[in-house]
C-alpha cells in the first residue's frame, strides 16, 4: 500500500494546502496561536488565518477565544468520521438530484468500461437490479468480489453460472468449468461475465493480477443480451453435464427461462410454450 504524506492525503480530502499545512502542525504542537502557525509553515498571517477559520468551519480545529485565540487540532479519528459523515449526506443528496433527471435509455449500443472500478460497480448494480435470472462466468478473483450480491441476488431470482475452482456453500447454482485447468493456466487474464435477466451483459477480461481492463464491454441490447444468455446457459449445462452433478439446470436455458430481455424481443410467451416448458 502506498503511504502519502500527511498533507498529500489531506489535499485529496479537499483541504487547500495552508489548510492542511496549519492541520497537520497542530497535530505536531497544539495549542498554537495564529501567529505562531504562521511562522512554522512559513505562510504570511493573514492566508493563514483565512484558512484557520475555514478549518473552522470544517471541524478541523477547536479555537479558544481568550485574550490571544489559540487553537488546537481535533483528533484525526474524529475528523475524518465528521467528514465521512458529512460526504455521506452530500453524496445522498446528489443521487437523489441526479437520479430525479436520469431516464434510463436502451439504446442497442455496446459501450467500452475501462477501469476495473467502473466494471465492478456496473456488475453489482447489474446483480442488484436482477429480478429474474443472473448468468455468470467468473474468475476466482472476480467471483469472490462478487459472491456477496450474488448471494443477495439468488433471494429474488434464479442464479447459476460457472466458477474456476471448487465452491461450497455458496447459496446459489456453482458449476466448476469443464475447463478451468485450461483457462486457468492459458486463459490471458481473469474473466468476468455477466447476463441478467435477457437485459443486459457484462463481457471482461482484467489483466492477471486484477489492476487494468484489457477487453471489457457493456450492453442492454436485448437481442445480443438474449445471445450472450443462450451460449453461457449452454456452456454451464455441458459443463455441469460432463462432471455429473445432480442439481437440474434445465431451467436456465433461454426458452425455459423466458427473461423479461426475450419477452421484449420476441412478446410474452403462448399458452403452447407454457405447456412446453
Amino acid at each position: 500500500m502506498t503511504l502519502h504524506a500527511p498533507e498529500t492525503a489531506l489535499a485529496a480530502l479537499g483541504f487547500t494546502d495552508t489548510e492542511a499545512a496549519i492541520y497537520c502542525e497542530l497535530l505536531r504542537a497544539s495549542p498554537s496561536t495564529g501567529y505562531r502557525l504562521a511562522q512554522a509553515i512559513g505562510k504570511a498571517a493573514a492566508n493563514t488565518y483565512q484558512a484557520l477559520a475555514a478549518l473552522t468551519q470544517k471541524g478541523a480545529v477547536l479555537v479558544d477565544e481568550g485574550d490571544a485565540k489559540a487553537y488546537r487540532a481535533v483528533p484525526p479519528a474524529e475528523l475524518l468520521a465528521a467528514l465521512g459523515r458529512g460526504f455521506e449526506t452530500r453524496r445522498a443528496e446528489a443521487q437523489s438530484a441526479l437520479e430525479a433527471l436520469y431516464a434510463p435509455p436502451a439504446d442497442d449500443r455496446i459501450y467500452q468500461v475501462k477501469t476495473p472500478a467502473q466494471v465492478y460497480e456496473r456488475a453489482r448494480a447489474m446483480i442488484e437490479g436482477a429480478s429474474e435470472i443472473v448468468l455468470f462466468d467468473l474468475f476466482p478473483g472476480p467471483f469472490e468480489t462478487l459472491r456477496l450480491p450474488l448471494a443477495h441476488a439468488a433471494r429474488k431470482a434464479v442464479v447459476a453460472g460457472l466458477a474456476y475452482e471448487e465452491v461450497a456453500d455458496a447459496g446459489f447454482a456453482v458449476v466448476r468449468s469443464a475447463a478451468a485447468a485450461f483457462a486457468r493456466e492459458r486463459w490471458p487474464g481473469l474473466q468476468l461475465s455477466l447476463v441478467v435477466d435477457g437485459r443486459e451483459y457484462l463481457e471482461v477480461l482484467l489483466s492477471a493480477d486484477g489492476s487494468s481492463v484489457r477487453h471489457g464491454v457493456w450492453s442492454d441490447s436485448v437481442y445480443l443480451t438474449c445471445m450472450k444468455h443462450s451460449g453461457l446457459a449452454a456452456e454451464i449445462q455441458l459443463s455441469a453435464a460432463t462432471r455429473g452433478e445432480a442439481e437440474d439446470l434445465r431451467g436456465i436455458s433461454l426458452l425455459r427461462s423466458y427473461p423479461a430481455g426475450l419477452r421484449a424481443l420476441v412478446g410474452p410467451r403462448d399458452a403452447s410454450e407454457e405447456n412446453a416448458a
